[in-house]
């Protein structure tokens, strides 16, 4: 990137530095370990790095603008053995007049060879800490319900699951 913007750490307003070193077995033969830290991101060049844990390429306008918008947080998982970013977890604050607050889990991701070594369940832990900190009385996320990886995750994390919902969309592209 020569885009100095780009590389120009922005100044978001941040609530907690959750910074986690853990050490993970896998579950199967090798119980080899994994070594990660969770970061949250603060620059663009951070979120253009994770880029291929995303569903479309990262578009810096649309990076600052989340970096930069109160209550959008974004945490990414780094392991020992790789030079870029192996998950993330994005999440978003909501208040409402008769409920108060509490987070969205927005989306997670995390790259196919760093899958069931626990970096999931570290993610969900970090945002869910975090909304604790901040206040939140839930955190909640839609999920498919044939997602069993995604609902294997969640439930390992702590979470419950409330049962069938269905989801309506409207698009304005």
């Amino acid at each position: 990137m020569t885009d100095p913007e780009i590389r120009q750490e922005l100044h978001h307003a941040n609530h907690h530095e959750i910074r986690h070193e853990i050490r993970h077995e896998l579950h199967h033969e090798s119980r080899q370990e994994i070594r990660h830290e969770i970061r949250r991101a603060r620059t663009v060049a951070e979120l253009v790095a994770a880029g291929p844990l995303f569903d479309s390429p990262t578009r810096p306008e649309a990076a600052r603008d989340f970096l930069s918008t109160p209550g959008h947080h974004l945490y990414l998982a780094y392991a020992d053995d790789a030079e870029s970013p192996v998950g993330f977890i994005s999440g978003v604050e909501t208040v409402h007049p008769d409920k108060g607050r509490e987070m969205f889990l927005y989306e997670l991701a995390v790259a196919a060879p760093y899958r069931r070594r626990g970096i999931a369940r570290a993610l969900i832990r970090t945002l869910a800490e975090l909304a604790a900190e901040l206040g939140c009385y839930d955190m909640w996320v839609g999920v498919d319900t044939d997602n069993d990886v995604a609902l294997a995750a969640y439930r390992s994390a702590g979470g419950t699951d409330e049962g069938p919902c269905a989801v309506i969309t409207w698009n304005f592209t």
